[in-house]
């Protein structure tokens, strides 16, 4: 049950308010002038045909890109020493039509780093482009027609090495790294330098560090060294002649012919490309297999330990028939275990053949009996007087 509250009586020298002296202006008739921002705004949403939504989505990208234009750097952000390199005359020419052949991290300053890329190197270094080759940036200040065509160039390379299945599909076939696989070394080049050993790793360890990228399962075993032991060896051998490779080769797929809606082109052009993937799939397999049989046949630590068997197997030689005293102790035991055991399975064999031999002997006894009996019975049918 709720309790009764009394209220303070007011205070004596409390009056009550008087009435406001002056009385309310009346209504006044304005005549308003259209000007303003909020004016504006209104007549550009009216004009474009455009709701509130889509007019702050422009008002926002706008302001992004004024804010690129007038950024003197990266807002004190740690650059990561990328995006400076050297842009050559011929670089700056590419026609941004062509843009499966021009070379995505030459175009962003990456060219010393390539694969090995982080997502924010990739982000600071198209930054840095785009601040120092945005058309709106130079112009007046160049007269040249092809800045627009590089800014594409930026933009697409940008584009694709930003996306990690483009990206993947791109290295795949980056036209550096193809150059550098057809310098991949022969049996030829260690014509009579078989037993450097130096020479051999020096050679060799890059290109399966360079390889590795490319596989699929982790972690990928290196080369090694000189004193590996032969199991790592054996692992090493094992893991490349069973390399599982997720290279592709959609990157270099021709493109249907613009415009066109004919669908047996469209099929034409897919069963192509798919055969040419293939194609390159196989001969990438191959020359890897070749690769890991070159490796194999100069690899010093295969020497080593085909020599190492074979020392071992002749000191074994040198003791009594191969063994050692407990090694024959042992071999004694086993070989009377295994004739004793020989010698029970051989008699319960011959104990369960006298018993079928007996039982054999039994029946016939039997059926012989028999036999004499029914001749008796016959005998005496034919005696008795009809």
């Amino acid at each position: 049950m709720a309790t009764p509250v009394t209220l303070p009586s007011l205070p004596p020298s409390w009056t009550p308010p008087s009435e406001p002296a002056s009385s309310i202006s009346p209504f006044v008739q304005r005549r308003l002038i259209p000007a303003g921002a909020a004016y504006l705004a209104h007549i550009k949403r009216t004009l474009n045909n455009l709701t509130f939504d889509e007019h702050d989505k422009q008002l926002e990208e706008e302001r992004k890109r004024l804010e690129l234009l007038n950024a003197d750097g990266l807002n004190g952000e740690d650059d990561l020493g990328v995006g400076d390199e050297e842009e050559s005359p011929e670089l700056l020419l590419l026609d941004a039509k062509e843009w499966k052949k021009q070379d995505h991290y030459q175009v962003l300053g990456l060219s010393h780093l390539r694969f090995k890329a982080t997502p924010e190197q990739i982000k600071i270094a198209h930054r840095k482009k785009v601040l120092k080759h945005h058309p709106d940036k130079k112009a007046g200040a160049s007269h040249t027609t092809n800045d627009d065509a590089f800014f594409k160039c930026i933009q697409k390379a940008n584009e694709v090495l930003t996306n990690p299945e483009r990206r993947r599909q791109f290295d795949s076939v980056d036209p550096v790294c193809l150059s550098v696989e057809e310098d991949d070394p022969s049996a030829s080049d260690f014509k009579g330098q078989e037993k450097d050993t130096a020479l051999f790793f020096r050679t060799f360890a890059p290109i399966f560090e360079r390889e590795a990228r490319f596989s699929k399962k982790l972690p990928v075993p290196m080369l090694g060294e000189n004193d590996d032991s032969k199991e790592s060896v054996q692992a090493f051998y094992d893991f490349w002649y069973n390399f599982d490779s997720w290279r592709s080769f959609e990157y270099l797929d021709k493109e249907v012919n613009e415009g066109s809606d004919n669908r047996d082109d469209k099929r034409y052009t897919e069963k192509k490309n798919k055969t040419e993937r293939a194609r390159r799939k196989k001969e990438d397999i191959t020359r890897l297999r070749n690769l890991v049989d070159l490796t194999l046949n100069l690899d010093p630590r295969i020497k080593r330990i085909k020599q190492e068997e074979k020392e071992a197997r002749e000191a074994k030689k040198k003791t009594k028939g191969g063994m050692s005293a407990a090694e024959q102790k042992a071999k004694a035991e086993e070989d009377k275990r295994k004739a004793e055991e020989e010698a029970r399975r051989k008699e319960e064999e011959e104990k369960v053949a006298r018993a079928e031999a007996k039982k054999a002997k039994a029946a016939a006894a039997n059926a012989a009996k028999k036999a004499r009996r029914q001749q008796r019975a016959a005998d005496a049918d034919e005696v008795a007087p009809s």
